[in-house]
């Protein structure tokens, strides 16, 4: 059985419209043009979307462009989206137009449906009500910016966060605990366990502040700059009356762009901030080796930490427990450098007037913001907050590690204690019994200038 439609019309003519859906003619377009992939248009997108479209609303009846009843169903409609409605209403994909043309229409049509519904009359027009005084080439790069600085304030940063306070916790818990360093993959000179835990933290910290710093540039908005950065059919002022209200509804410091000839065609506030998101990442597949390492055993590998067990970890070998959150880790790590590349790439291959790349510039910056949030928050959760110390394997690799030697320099010198550390290894002897035997220091005078747990 057919399903049931209704008449939708645009300029190009007559489009058949499911008679259940918001959307209207322009959003049917694209949604039978475009059956490419399975990936639609970011959640985060359609919120930004919504409250963009509140704010211009708001401003335009200021201004006079909009009556006040209008102005208010916008709003009606736009709280409505902003509450988690009608997300069966904003099927278009992300492979679409560039310049996220059908995805503004999508809205604008849904807005003016249902604003419609509510007063029960034909009050609004998508194009001339709804994207009064705006362009699609001017609302999605809004749209992006603002949905790109909620995702890292909202849930980036603050995962973040979370896990730093978990490592300066660690840090208290292993206090006075003393193990061997390692560099290269090989021994090194001791470390506190709570240095080495002080400099996961320190990855962590610099990530934030990186983030942080690129908060600046998102927080220029393009709108009224409409069509090319002229501000044609925008009226004075729009611009920035239209960014006092974004910043109001999010209670964060949006501003109008100064040059929107810039905000139009650049993308590099965002290419910037991802490669915050980007750096952030590496740091975490850092930690996450790190602790996997350490990790590793139980018997046969370094063993110096234990890590929560979580779930079994192999088909066939019992009682085999992985570190599958460090595996999630680096996966997600890998995801958000090949996110990237893209939006780099994407970024490049502005054209004139326009960047026409927005669409998956805004999928793939979302997804790595997101994935990069959910995976810290569940490393923290199911593994970082149940790190403890094997003390006793920790002091066992200390004392027998031959870099220990180090500490001889300043008494022996580089080369006769080099030469220890090469007879200690290839005879399989302690580091005192080869510096006694080569005559270079006493037994006593060994004991009181080795001391390992004194060199942190």
């Amino acid at each position: 059985m057919a399903e049931a439609t209704r008449t939708e019309h645009d300029s190009m003519g007559e489009v058949k419209v499911p008679i259940w859906a918001l959307w209207g003619a322009q959003t049917e377009r694209s949604y039978e043009n475009f059956r490419i992939g399975t990936e639609t248009m970011p959640e985060g997108i359609i919120e930004a979307f919504a409250l963009l479209k509140k704010a211009a609303a708001e401003a335009n009846a200021e201004l006079g462009t909009l009556t006040q009843e209008q102005a208010s169903l916008i709003e009606q409609a736009a709280d409505e989206v902003l509450a988690g409605q009608h997300r069966e209403m904003f099927p278009l994909k992300v492979w679409q137009t560039g310049s996220g043309t059908q995805s503004n229409m999508n809205m604008n049509e849904v807005l003016a449906n249902r604003g419609n519904q509510i007063a029960g009359a034909k009050l609004l027009h998508p194009n001339d009500s709804v994207n009064r005084s705006q362009s699609s080439n001017d609302t999605f790069p809004t749209a992006l910016h603002i949905a790109a600085v909620l995702a890292l304030k909202s849930n980036l940063i603050p995962a973040a966060q979370e896990l730093v306070a978990t490592f300066r916790r660690l840090e208290e818990e292993n206090a006075g605990v003393v193990k061997s360093g390692r560099t290269h993959l090989q021994d090194a000179v001791p470390i506190a366990f709570s240095q080495e835990i002080s400099g996961w933290r320190g990855l962590v910290e610099a990530g934030i502040e990186d983030v942080e710093a690129s908060l600046p540039g998102l927080l220029k908005l393009a709108l009224g700059g409409t069509a090319v950065g002229t501000g044609l059919n925008a009226p004075e002022g729009f611009d920035a009356l239209v960014a006092e209200k974004v910043a109001s509804l999010t209670d964060l410091p949006f501003v109008t762009d100064p040059n929107k000839f810039h905000a139009l065609t650049g993308k590099d506030a965002i290419v910037f901030s991802h490669g915050a998101v980007k750096a952030l990442a590496a740091n975490m597949m850092k930690i996450a080796n790190d602790v996997r390492w350490l990790a590793s055993g139980p018997r046969l590998g370094l063993g110096e930490i234990t890590i929560p067990a979580n779930e079994p970890g192999s088909s066939i070998m019992p009682g085999k427990v992985n570190p599958t959150q460090c595996e999630a880790v680096t996966m997600v790590a890998v995801q958000v450098m090949g996110n990237d590349a893209a939006i780099g790439f994407a970024a490049s291959q502005g054209n004139f007037e326009l960047n026409v790349f927005m669409p998956v510039i805004a999928y793939n910056y979302l997804q790595s913001v997101r994935l990069l949030a959910d995976a810290i928050r569940s490393f923290n959760e199911h593994c970082a907050s149940g790190i403890k110390a094997n003390r006793e394997k920790m002091a066992s690799n200390l004392h027998n590690s031959l870099m220990l030697v180090t500490s001889l320099n300043p008494y022996i010198g580089y080369e006769n204690a080099a030469k220890v550390a090469h007879k200690a290894y290839e005879e399989g002897t302690s580091l005192k019994e080869a510096c006694v035997e080569l005559g270079f220091l006493s037994a006593e005078d060994f004991d009181k200038v080795m001391r390992p747990e004194e060199m942190v």
